[in-house]
């Protein structure tokens, strides 16, 4: 095994705590480094005070351990300020705060909302909800059957000038790949439109520094890059954050209130109301010192050859079809057998210690547009070997053979 991807996995307790489970569910959630895993106990046992409230000291350090981990945010991704990162529980709740404020601000009837084929429910259905409620339409970019964006596509529905926003994946959490998200911020802004980008995988394998894409909204979960369960980030460039109301109204987001009005606190805690997962929020320092480590071309390297070798195997085995294919591919594969219920695959794969997702993936229509109603996937982080994709493929050929 590589030395770099062995000394990532001791950082891991859950792979020491499963009897050797081979854990092929990251894109679903990542498990957590002792780092994280540190951080969370200390603030639990010493930090566990709420935050911008207080002036005595475990609020002051819980205080400081929170907005710790937005300026990592803020720093990781390349944001200007830390106005523009914005506190959530996750992706979904993050697209729908910017889905709604951005709706009631700028979407008006006759507007258009621009997606792709491909998005996770969760950048889909509430640009659905926006579209209903003001009498926007909600148009779609074109996969091939490979999975790929058709640009020119996109770019003809652009022209027409109706588009005010366009919202789509940075990564497929389906189809693993990485989408062109330069090129289609690019032609967004070139017709006026503003993009965001579904950062839920992309964060992760990719990382993004917002202002080489040039997006004006960028979000993802804390969860999926190895901080807790419970926070997400949207970013929002500055300008637009501030034309944006507010979506929830309490404590924390208020400025002055009497009895006839309210007034908005300055950015970001205008979009933060209520008592924030600020436990949560402090693990994204840790996690996210992590996640730069796994940037190493070591670690990159690695994963192009679990990606080479999973991709050479499955397509070995009899009957199995992957979808989504290119050369810009994340170690995540999705697919199905010929004849082969998935959710039948994956029981069996876990009896043989392997953890796989079956399903929908929480993206119906990208599923049925390839003709099925569930995938198996796969889905790989740093902290896998090429040991286990051994294991895994083997495992993969039993379950096959005696379900056929």
């Amino acid at each position: 095994m590589n030395s770099v991807i062995e000394n990532i996995r001791k950082q891991f307790p859950y792979l020491e705590n499963t009897g050797g489970m081979v854990y092929f569910d990251s894109a679903a959630t990542s498990q957590k480094p002792q780092s994280v895993i540190d951080l969370l106990t200390e603030s639990l046992v010493g930090a566990n005070a709420n935050v911008h409230r207080a002036i005595y000291g475990t609020a002051v350090k819980a205080t400081n351990l929170y907005e710790q981990g937005r300026e990592a945010v803020r720093t990781f991704i390349g944001a200007a300020a830390r106005e523009e990162i914005v506190f959530t529980s996750g992706t979904t709740a993050s697209i729908n705060l910017l889905a709604n404020i951005f709706g009631e601000r700028f979407i008006n009837a006759g507007d258009e909302i621009l997606i792709s084929e491909g998005e996770h429910h969760s950048n889909m259905v509430p640009w659905m909800q926006v579209c209903a409620r003001k009498g926007a339409k909600l148009r779609y970019i074109p996969i091939d059957n490979n999975g790929q964006w058709d640009l020119d596509a996109a770019e003809a529905v652009l022209k027409e000038g109706k588009v005010k926003i366009v919202s789509a994946a940075h990564i497929s959490n389906v189809l693993g790949l990485v989408n062109p998200i330069e090129e289609l911020a690019a032609l967004a802004h070139k017709y006026d439109a503003k993009v965001h980008f579904d950062g839920a995988q992309g964060i992760v394998h990719e990382g993004v520094d917002v202002n080489k894409v040039g997006c004006d909204f960028y979000s993802f979960s804390g969860h999926k890059i190895y901080a807790s369960t419970g926070i997400g980030v949207l970013y929002g460039r500055r300008e637009l954050l501030e034309q944006l109301p507010p979506w929830m109204g309490g404590g924390e987001m208020v400025d002055t209130v009497t009895y006839e009005k309210a007034t908005w606190a300055e950015l970001p805690l205008k979009l933060e109301a209520g008592t924030p997962n600020f436990i949560a929020g402090a693990s994204l320092a840790p996690a996210i010192e992590f996640a730069a480590l796994t940037r190493d071309p070591q670690v990159k390297e690695y994963e192009k050859q679990m990606v080479e070798y999973l991709r050479e195997e499955l397509n070995r085995i009899e009957g199995l079809r992957t979808v989504g294919d290119g050369p810009n591919k994340i170690p995540l594969f999705s697919f199905y057998v010929e004849g082969v219920h998935h959710s039948d695959i994956a029981t069996l794969m876990d009896k043989m210690n392997v953890a796989v997702r079956s399903g929908q993936m929480c993206a119906e229509p990208l599923i049925r547009k390839f003709g099925q109603t569930g995938l198996v996937r796969a889905s790989l982080a740093p902290y896998n070997t090429l040991e286990e994709c051994g294991h895994f493929i083997k495992s993969l050929r039993r379950a096959v053979g005696m379900l056929r």
